[in-house]
């Protein structure tokens, strides 16, 4: 077992990752976080940089795995379903969120047999979401236990047995999973 630390988002650096490494079963995308802010408060300049990263980090993996990944193995990316309901503050993460389905579906065709599949991810109790939402998180984790279908908050476990799912699971490809313990059917 061995670790790399690099910035994914460098198409240099990606490259020279997977060029060392050998042929695998997996790639699992996890890197990238959100950005939430009102139209006048975007920083234009990151604006760009978030969403062009965002897709073309999915692009230069997906190039890399060709020679990297066994056929019939898998490909996941990450992505959420909160940019699915309008609201303020929610553009660049909205049109992140609408683009990624579109793009796995049409690399799970052109780099098949290599399987690619999205898991679109609702509030997942992490550091992470702990980070962003700050003295907001209890308050978030109560209303979710009590509105959401499941009766309880989605946590890094749910989102892991469904990654292992899909990479298991030989006819999955080009489809996104949303897991969100039913967030979407409760009022926002």
């Amino acid at each position: 077992m061995s670790t790399a630390v690099f910035d994914a988002t460098d198409p240099v650096a990606l490259e020279r990752f997977f060029r060392v490494l050998p042929v695998i079963d997996h790639v699992m995308v996890t890197a990238g976080r959100p950005y939430y802010r009102s139209l006048v408060d975007l920083d234009l300049t990151k604006v760009r940089d978030l969403i062009g990263e965002h897709l073309s980090q999915a692009i230069f993996v997906a190039r890399n795995t060709i020679n990297k990944v066994r056929p019939e193995g898998t490909l996941i990316f990450m992505g959420g379903t909160g940019g699915r309901r309008p609201a303020i503050g929610l553009s660049i993460a909205s049109a992140v969120t609408a683009a990624l389905p579109a793009l796995t579906a049409s690399l799970a065709i052109e780099i098949a047999p290599i399987r690619v599949n999205l898991i679109a991810t609702g509030f997942v109790d992490t550091p992470l979401s702990a980070q962003l939402l700050g003295d907001q998180l209890d308050k978030r984790r109560h209303q979710l236990r009590t509105t959401l279908p499941i009766g309880r908050v989605v946590g890094p476990a749910d989102v892991a047995a469904l990654a292992v799912h899909i990479m298991t699971n030989s006819a999955l490809t080009g489809a996104t999973y949303d897991i969100n313990g039913g967030q979407q059917f409760v009022a926002a």
